[in-house]
């Protein structure tokens, strides 16, 4: 028989055997062991290990804090992976196909750890779970799976979950047999995260015993060291970190590790300028020119902790300029300053700038980047209420002076406008030719704000005068003969690139800057010239003091402040409406830093307001639980108020407002009452009389936030309609009660002044998709891991809603919703925000309001209507919350389990 017969028959014999290989037989099994093993699970093991390999190549660390004991935990970006998707592929074969093998344990292991490097933390505690579950005996797999789901479930903030199963990996290691020192290492990182250091240092050195891979034996040495600094082993401490400076470990980590042991040296000889004198010879060597920024940083870092803050500022700033290439220090140092200027300095607006530029500057993985990001949002709202302040003085100042003096100041305020763009521009070159060694956007020079530095300021008001003379701010400011500045044309778009006046990072992005004209007619156009201007321009700075007061209070807790701010309201506002709560605040606030001063409030308030609801809690231990009875027997009244409104049962509307107000004369809701009974009016009476009962709800609450704005709206829409409305019989007559009589939408330019106030919005015809259950086809039964799909993810950037989440199912909405349409109505009229109800299950009910095309524009949607949600919700404060989402993740919200779980990750990611 020749060899090619031969041939032919074997593979004949080959493929007959391979056409049977799901039968159950011992040389099926052998092959599938054989393909399972040597094909299938080796590439899935590589595709896995390459991918933690590339997460550990970007992972940044901060070696002001103990190390990661891993890098792959904070690297993620939540997004499709197609290796990973690979990886579950190549499981998903052996289980489906070679279900035979040994390695079916080994197909789940890796499914678990695909999702675990993917972010599908659910999924992967599942697949975890099954493996401990289902294959006891394979101990390799065991200690995997132990060792994965604990660092999932520590990923996820489970804690007590994870040391249970961690604990349960020690007590089956058998040391007479290969010990897998990843579980020691994970509970090293357990330990870190409880700040149980003592027993970390144990799990440090065990996991370094026996670690057989070099990188990550010296990078556990050196948290080991981490450890033993903490624990003040300071002579172990310096051991270990000499082994790490003497090693073949990268540059960064041995720099470091020498840091830290002069660090150490200093410490345990009790000579602390002689640390810092150490750090700054280091400077001379010009092996260390690109790690200047790290020194001086160390340097802070000991002038802080000796509560020497200036020369730490200075020292600080210095890292923030050497830092050239490493970006992850600069962002540290930003930090340090603003957490200086926050607690130490009380320096809000300051620490507010590099709370900015911290930002600007991490990467978004940085661990602690959300926490800081709040804070750096929180203040955001300081910031602003204090520029509303400034401007409204500013206005109101120019409106006090005389024609010819306010002509001259507006000049000078915009040549300082130009001078001060001018100089923005310098900085902004300086810090170009610099390497771009400051901070971004050229916010700060020498650490501190552009501004703050006079010196800098008037360097930049020279070299403008030298390059264009001492010219007006205005238009066309820059020809020689402004008779012909209506010439614009192509010439001066083609030359906007070298505009002077746009700092850099603005002309690179083609984006102009407010312009001379522009920026007298703004002034001109806001001053506060009338007595009703003046009012509402002194509302606008009375509600930004009350903002800043209770923020002081509620989110800084900076009592001095609040206190200093609710007095100011006092001194700025002697007829204030709302004088009992400023009163009460002051009368709680001082209670714990100064009881005369408390007294003093609290007796002012119960002498000058004595029926006040304030005074009563004062006096009446028992009030408040009164109160809240009042409440809610109100709350019942005004709904039965507002069902006659929304069946067009006006005239019932209107013999019952004013029976309810005597009633209850200090209700909270009296605004949106009188506004209920004046548009039940208006269905009967002329635009004249209609106008002045708009006139009387501002005359009576002219502090109210809700209705007042909304009033305002209407008003000016009747002035500039008014003959179309005179010539009605009654202003309102046959429009539903749903509509809004006016609103300043471009859209009612057009032959109906009318638009609907609260369109009855649908409930969702289809229900949001259920969470998706897999039960793997060769596993029947129980045993199977029944896996929720990853439910929740930051993909829908451009689609965001803020929800109400009301905690019943049953509650009558209607009335809540009504004042949220008039919230959206009065500040985002035609910008296509609306709200709907999507019911979840018998148990809550959600009101999102959408859509907002960026996560900063919903969150200044909450920031505003989240103070007026007390007077806006018809139903208890208990009894609703609020939360931003996507309308992706919303859609996913299927019952309320998936609502509370959706909470939880918006807790953690926003």
């Amino acid at each position: 028989m020749s060899k090619k017969i031969q041939f032919l028959l074997f593979a004949l014999i080959f493929i007959s055997a391979g056409c049977s290989l799901e039968k159950q037989s011992g040389f099926n099994r052998g092959m599938q062991n054989l393909t399972a093993h040597y094909n299938i699970l080796f590439n899935a093991k590589e595709i896995l290990r390459l991918k933690q390999e590339s997460y550990a190549a970007t992972f940044i660390d901060n070696y002001n804090e103990i190390l990661s004991v891993y890098q792959d935990t904070t690297s993620q970006s939540f997004t499709a992976d197609k290796d990973l998707e690979l990886a579950v592929t190549k499981a998903n074969t052996i289980i489906t196909i070679k279900e035979q093998s040994h390695y079916l344990g080994d197909a789940y292991l890796i499914l678990g750890k695909a999702n675990y490097l993917g972010g599908n933390y659910f999924n992967a505690v599942e697949y975890f779970s099954y493996v401990i579950r289902s294959f006891p005996k394979r101990k390799d797999l065991l200690q995997g799976a132990q060792v994965w789901k604990t660092r999932t479930l520590m990923y996820l903030n489970q804690l007590p979950q994870a040391k249970l199963v961690i604990d349960s990996a020690i007590q089956n290691i058998n040391p007479k047999k290969r010990v897998y020192a990843d579980i020691y290492a994970t509970k090293l990182q357990y330990d870190i995260d409880v700040q149980d250091y003592a027993d970390g240092e144990e799990m440090a050195k065990q996991a370094v015993h026996y670690c057989k891979d070099e990188t990550q034996r010296l990078r556990w040495t050196f948290i080991l060291a981490q450890l033993q600094e903490l624990n003040n082993k300071l002579g172990d401490a310096s051991k270990n970190y000499s082994k790490i400076a003497k090693s073949n470990v990268f540059f960064e980590m041995a720099f470091n590790a020498s840091l830290n042991i002069i660090r150490i040296q200093d410490m345990q000889n009790g000579v602390k300028i002689n640390r810092v004198d150490k750090l700054l010879g280091l400077l001379k060597n010009p092996n260390n020119k690109e790690f200047k920024d790290q020194i001086y940083y160390q340097v802070a870092q000991l002038q802080f902790a000796d509560k020497n803050v200036d020369e730490a500022i200075k020292n600080y700033n210095l890292s923030v300029r050497s830092s050239i290439k490493n970006q992850n220090q600069k962002g540290l140092s930003y930090l340090r300053l603003a957490e200086i200027y926050f607690k130490n300095k009380a320096n809000y607006l300051k620490a507010k700038k590099y709370y900015d530029s911290t930002l600007t500057t991490l990467p978004t993985n940085y661990p602690g980047y959300q926490a800081i990001q709040k804070k750096g949002s929180n203040l955001a709202l300081l910031a602003d209420r204090l520029q509303i302040i400034a401007r409204e003085d500013t206005l109101q100042a120019l409106a006090r002076m005389d024609e010819k003096t306010r002509s001259a100041v507006i000049d000078k305020m915009v040549n300082d406008q130009i001078l001060q763009q001018q100089a923005i521009v310098n900085a902004a070159r300086g810090n170009a030719n610099g390497n771009n060694s400051g901070p971004p956007g050229g916010s700060f020079s020498g650490g501190s704000f552009y501004f703050d530095n006079a010196n800098a300021v008037s360097q930049g008001s020279t070299d403008f005068k030298r390059l264009w003379g001492n010219r007006r701010l205005e238009d066309n400011w820059r020809r020689s003969n402004r008779s012909n500045s209506d010439i614009t044309g192509n010439a001066s778009n083609s030359n906007q690139g070298n505009d002077p006046d746009a700092p850099i990072n603005q002309v690179q992005n083609g984006k102009t800057v407010v312009t001379a004209g522009g920026y007298r007619k703004e002034l001109i156009q806001n001053l506060p010239l009338t007595p009703e201007l003046l009012a509402q321009s002194n509302l606008r700075v009375y509600n930004a003091y009350v903002d800043i007061g209770n923020f002081y209070r509620d989110v800084l807790e900076d009592k001095k402040e609040a206190i200093a701010t609710y007095e100011f309201i006092l001194t700025r506002f002697p007829d204030d409406p709302n004088k009992p709560a400023i009163y009460y605040n002051l009368y709680r606030l001082y209670s714990e830093v100064d009881p005369p001063k408390s007294d003093l409030y609290k007796n002012k308030l119960l002498k000058e307001y004595p029926n006040t609801a304030f005074a009563k809690i004062i006096s009446d231990p028992d009030f408040a639980k009164k109160l809240e009875d009042a409440n809610a027997e109100f709350t019942e009244a005004y709904n039965v108020v507002f069902d006659l409104f929304a069946h067009k049962q006006y005239k019932e509307v209107i013999a019952c407002v004013p029976e309810l107000l005597k009633l209850y004369p200090n209700n909270k809701l009296a605004a949106q009452l009188y506004y209920l009974q004046i548009i039940a009016e208006g269905h009967y009476e002329k635009v004249g009389p209609f106008q002045d009962s708009l006139r009387s709800i501002l005359t009576k609450f002219p502090n109210d936030r809700l209705i007042g704005p909304l009033i305002t709206q209407h008003l000016t829409y009747i002035d500039v309609n008014k003959t179309e409305l005179m010539a009605k019989d009654s202003v309102l007559a046959g429009e539903d009660p749903h509509e809004v009589p006016f609103t300043l939408a471009q859209e009612l330019k057009e032959k109906s002044p009318y638009r609907r106030l609260l369109r009855p919005e649908p409930v969702l015809a289809t229900k949001p998709g259920q969470l998706v259950k897999v039960t793997q086809p060769n596993q029947p039964g129980n045993n199977n891991p029944k896996v929720v799909s990853s439910m929740f993810s930051m993909r829908d950037s451009t689609n965001f809603c803020f929800v109400i989440n009301v905690s019943s199912g049953t509650t009558n909405l209607s009335s809540s919703r009504f004042g949220i349409g008039q919230f959206n109505r009065a500040n985002y009229a035609g910008k296509g925000i609306k709200h709907q109800l999507m019911p979840i299950e018998g148990d809550n009910q959600l009101i999102y309001v959408g859509r907002f095309m960026t996560l900063e524009g919903v969150k200044n949607y909450a920031r505003q209507i989240i103070p007026l949600l007390p007077d806006i919700m018809k139903v208890p404060q208990d009894k609703y919350s609020f939360f931003i989402i996507t309308q992706e993740n919303l859609n996913k919200l299927a019952d309320k389990k998936t609502l509370d779980s959706y909470i939880d990750y918006y807790q953690k990611n926003y």
